[in-house]
């Protein structure tokens, strides 16, 4: 938990609280339904949580925002950025319901109301969000196509809405075919080994003028 405030001296009493509520929910439920690795369980704050923040750390979302988490998993990176932007949806997708089941029981324990779940492949959604967000379910290409159409138009916030993806390794291959792709380094924001080639990669929803 020190991690979090660390890098997020700022947060509410509340945020606070459901930070520190978050690791043992994870344990107790993670024993029951395995959706996270029992060494990465041991560096809940480290491995998910701050890594999932790294998005918070690029953008404030604005109040409204809409977020799409896609092959959420256990709930990352939606779960913490949902803590962290109370007044913003978020949409959590995932094609294996145990591991919804999980996120589900993880929200309640939380009392987060902004969040919820649907046990689906992303392509049978058809709503559109102003940012969609995912670690690394998928070679961008890939992700890109499942996710076509699920962008809204209408810009609120200073970042373009698009892809927000967080990913590790050399990017170059699969991001060359994406011009306007632009690539955030973690150790930019975090001093830990652990992000020493984590990246985030931003993809700007792209119209015909």
């Amino acid at each position: 938990m020190e991690l979090i405030l660390k890098y997020f001296p700022n947060l509410t009493e509340t945020q606070i609280q459901q930070f520190k509520k978050l690791e043992a929910l994870y344990q107790d439920w993670n024993l029951k339904i395995n959706v996270v690795s029992r060494k990465d369980i041991d560096e809940l704050y480290l491995r998910h949580v701050l890594h999932s923040l790294a998005i918070a750390k690029l953008i404030s979302f604005k109040d409204g925002t809409k977020i799409m988490d896609v092959g959420t998993g256990g709930g990352f990176p939606g779960v913490p950025l949902a803590i962290m932007f109370p007044n913003c949806t978020f949409h959590l997708v995932d094609s294996i319901a145990k591991k919804l089941k999980v996120v589900n029981e993880v929200v309640d324990g939380l009392g987060i109301t902004n969040v919820k779940t649907t046990h689906t492949r992303v392509e049978e959604i058809n709503d559109t969000y102003d940012f969609i967000v995912s670690r690394a379910v998928a070679a961008m290409p890939t992700f890109v196509h499942w996710t076509k159409g699920k962008i809204a138009k209408n810009q609120n916030n200073s970042l373009k809405n698009g892809i927000l993806y967080l990913k590790g390794g050399d990017l170059t291959d699969e991001l060359k075919e994406y011009t306007t792709a632009k690539i955030y380094n973690l150790t930019d924001y975090y001093t830990e080994d652990f992000f020493e080639t984590k990246k985030l990669v931003h993809l700007p929803k792209k119209f015909k003028g």
